[in-house]
Formats: structure tokens, sequence, C-alpha cells
């Protein structure tokens, strides 16, 4: 009987542990901190998806840096997460992470999702470059935003978006 109630306490606790992994969506910052960009309860979070090898990445940090100016007295979150693979033959290290930041003068924490288990899989963004709203709960508004055209200003509907949520 001991060995019964032992079993059913692991197995409770190894399904408690499950659900509460599944929900969350912990990213590592460059300065190696964990960040669970779902647990920023009361704010609006706001994700920018690219990579530093992505051309396009240089104009998303371009918007970012605009709406960081426009939303700094509000309760908005902003990151940059690098879908960058920090193994293997096209690998990005810390460094060359934190040089793209500076070259592109980019003013948010740059967080690292090298195998793409959070933006891709928990936060389904489908392409890169992508903006990913988070509501005050933690909980994804809307569908991610991508597609960036080079030649219009996407802070303005990112702008409506994140107005909508404050």
């Amino acid at each position: 009987m001991k060995r019964l109630t032992l079993y059913i306490s692991i197995l409770g606790m190894m399904a408690a542990f499950a659900v509460s992994a599944f929900g969350q969506a912990s990213l590592r910052s460059l300065d190696g901190q964990n960040i669970d960009v779902t647990t920023q309860k009361g704010k609006v979070v706001v994700l920018v998806v690219g990579a530093s090898w992505l051309p396009l990445s240089a104009k998303e940090a371009t918007v970012t840096n605009t709406l960081v100016k426009k939303y700094a007295s509000k309760p908005v979150v902003f990151y940059f997460v690098a879908t960058d693979a920090a193994a293997g033959k096209n690998a990005v290290g810390d460094a060359e992470l934190r040089q793209f930041a500076t070259k592109n003068k980019l003013t948010v924490p740059v967080l690292r999702d090298p195998d793409g288990a959070v933006v891709m899989g928990k936060l389904k963004v489908e392409q890169v470059p992508s903006f990913v709203i988070l509501d005050k709960t933690g909980s994804v508004s809307g569908e991610p935003f991508g597609g960036l055209d080079p030649k219009s200003d996407a802070s303005i509907p990112l702008s409506k978006l994140i107005d909508k949520l404050l």
C-alpha cells in the first residue's frame, strides 16, 4: 500500500511539472537570465522575433526602437527574440548577437530561442521576422504580425494593436 501511494504521489508530481513546463515560455537572455515572457502580468509584452543574419531584422530593430520610445511611460515590455542557432554549422554566439544589437541600435533585451521551441512551437510564429503581442494576462493576442514590408512603417499597425490592450 505504501508503495502504491508513493507511485501515485510521483505520478502526480510529474503531471504537475509537465503542466507547468508546458505553460512556460522561458527564454535565456544574453546575460544568462531565464525570462518567462508569459508571466509579466499587468504588462503588454511585445516579442520581436528575428535573426541576426536576416536583413529585415534591421528594419525590425528600427520599428522596435520607435515603439519603445512611444510606450516608454506605459506598461509595455519589449524583447528581441533571436532565432539564430546556438550550436552547429551556422551557430551565432552571444557576442555576435550583442554586435547585431549594437549595430542596429536595438534598445531592448535580446533573448535566445535557438531551436524555436517557444516562438515556433508555443507562440505559433510561422515566419521570421514577426512581432508577437502578449496581453496583460500573458496570452497571445491575435496572430503574429509578420511579412514586414521594408518600404512601409510597421509601427503604425503595431501601435493600434498595442493600444487596444492598454
